[in-house]
């Protein structure tokens, strides 16, 4: 048997056990935030986790995670951002936009620090601040394969300093490329920048102007 801490309860448990089941082995009550078994979303089950004989605590699924000698678990409780993003793919246009789009519905990922905390809390071990930055630059078809195998455990999201909630705006990019016809993200970037009088056109310039 192998024996750790669940919120503070010293459970005993068989070997090979997650730490979901080795609580439901101890007799304890699942109250809620468990998707697998009806009560919420994949990913969910969120918890903090300190392996015995180590100080650093790191972020896990209680359902996928192997239990240890000695470990400690806490759970991590929903929460609710203060700020949510609301949107439409049926309503945002024309692909020659969605770098607009992006601005307009998630300001804050332009701000990403490059810290890495996201990376680190990810338990599925996704590169979330690469996924962040490709969306950013318009390229979303590469941001979504990022994002493919993300459960919405809103783990990176409660990492990141600059609020950015990677995991939706992941889910928004992959919602945008399954909506909308892409075009090449340094043309839309271009146009932009003509467009914003950030680059001026030289109408003289030698071949400026098409043959008539």
């Amino acid at each position: 048997m192998v024996r750790l801490t669940i919120e503070g309860h010293q459970i005993d448990a068989p070997p090979n056990c997650s730490i979901l089941q080795a609580f439901l082995h101890a007799g304890q009550t699942l109250v809620e935030g468990v998707g697998c078994m009806g009560q919420g979303v994949c990913g969910s089950c969120r918890v903090l986790v300190r392996r015995g004989g180590e100080r650093e605590v790191n972020t896990a699924l209680a359902c996928e995670t192997l239990i240890e000698e000695g470990m400690q678990v806490a759970s991590l409780e929903y929460f609710t951002a203060p700020v949510r993003h609301v949107y439409r793919p049926e309503e945002a246009g024309d692909s020659w936009h969605l770098l607009q789009s992006i601005g307009e519905t998630f300001p804050e990922a332009a701000h990403c620090r490059h810290c890495g905390g996201c990376d680190r809390a990810c338990p599925k071990g996704l590169d979330v601040q690469r996924g962040v930055n490709l969306a950013v630059e318009g390229k979303l078809a590469e941001s979504g394969r990022v994002f493919d195998e993300c459960v919405m455990c809103n783990l990176c999201t409660l990492a990141c300093p600059e609020l950015i909630r990677p995991n939706h705006l992941g889910l928004f990019v992959r919602r945008m490329t399954a909506a909308l016809w892409l075009r090449p993200a340094n043309l839309m970037h271009r146009l932009q920048q003509i467009e914003s009088g950030e680059m001026r056109i030289d109408f003289d310039a030698p071949g400026a102007r098409p043959p008539r």
